[in-house]
């Protein structure tokens, strides 16, 4: 728990120097500088709510399982708020409820939503479908599961086989020269706390105490000469968090010679 609380702290302080960065950079109205423009940064995020997360069920692979009202607004918030970024691709689950939040990001952008099926939600087989307290009361295995997600019966996928998918999909993605620099990528809770965990150093197991809201984004800038850095995680900025500086002012006139005499004129009168 410690080494989470430390690796959170961590991802705290990246944080805040990233939105510093980003403040003077727009409002010095610098050009990026070569180091800055050798970075790229993933945006990772997660699907807006659905009714099976307010019911606590556990989705795995199902179809039909869709965004709910609450969740469509969540999405378009962040689409909102994202609006700012420049978002160079984006890419999706297959899944309808990471497909449609992904459809509200690309709004207002030509970039077509490209599908990844690697980035699917974790394969819980048989549990598809059940009461996560319900599980937790009456199912061993699933109790098991939980406490050490390194091992799973026969039809569950494991984390690390998750962590393993999801990373070399990533990994496929960012050897396309195409990308740009700020891909987006729409995923499921325990797919994002995987890939945060694998490029945090955290043991895969552990990735589970991690908490990635919905309609959250994570962002991992990757250098060439530097370490992967997790500059956020489970974030959800607020249409407006970045605004432009405002123009400025119009410097007053001079009044011409024939107006000032007028003023005068005026004055004395």
């Amino acid at each position: 728990m410690l080494q989470v609380l430390w690796l959170m702290l961590r991802v705290q302080i990246r944080f805040l120097r990233w939105r510093w960065r980003l403040w003077r950079r727009m409002h010095d109205m610098k050009e990026e500088s070569t180091q800055d423009s050798m970075k790229r940064t993933l945006l990772i995020v997660r699907h807006g709510q659905t009714t099976w997360n307010t019911e606590h069920r556990l989705p795995g692979l199902l179809p039909g399982v869709t965004l709910n009202e609450t969740g469509r607004k969540q999405a378009a918030r962040l689409a909102e708020a994202l609006s700012v970024m420049p978002i160079s691709a984006i890419i999706s689950s297959p899944l309808e409820r990471a497909r449609d939040t992904a459809a509200y990001l690309a709004q207002g952008r030509d970039i077509p939503v490209q599908i990844e099926s690697d980035l699917v939600d974790t394969d819980v087989g048989p549990w598809a479908g059940r009461v996560i307290s319900e599980l937790s009361k009456e199912d061993s295995a699933w109790q098991a599961y939980v406490k050490d997600p390194t091992t799973a019966p026969e039809g569950v996928e494991t984390f690390p086989h998750v962590q393993q998918r999801v990373v070399a999909a990533i990994e496929r993605w960012l050897a396309q020269d195409n990308l740009g620099t700020h891909p987006v990528f729409v995923a499921h809770a325990d797919v994002i706390k995987l890939l945060l965990a694998y490029y945090m150093g955290l043991e895969t197991r552990r990735a589970g105490s991690l908490h990635i809201d919905n309609a959250s984004v994570s962002l991992i800038e990757l250098d060439k000469d530097q370490p992967p850095h997790v500059v956020a995680m489970g974030w959800n900025p607020q249409p407006g968090w970045l605004k432009p500086p405002a123009p400025p002012a119009p410097a007053p006139q001079e009044p011409t010679p024939s107006n000032h005499a007028q003023e005068v004129g005026e004055q004395k009168t």
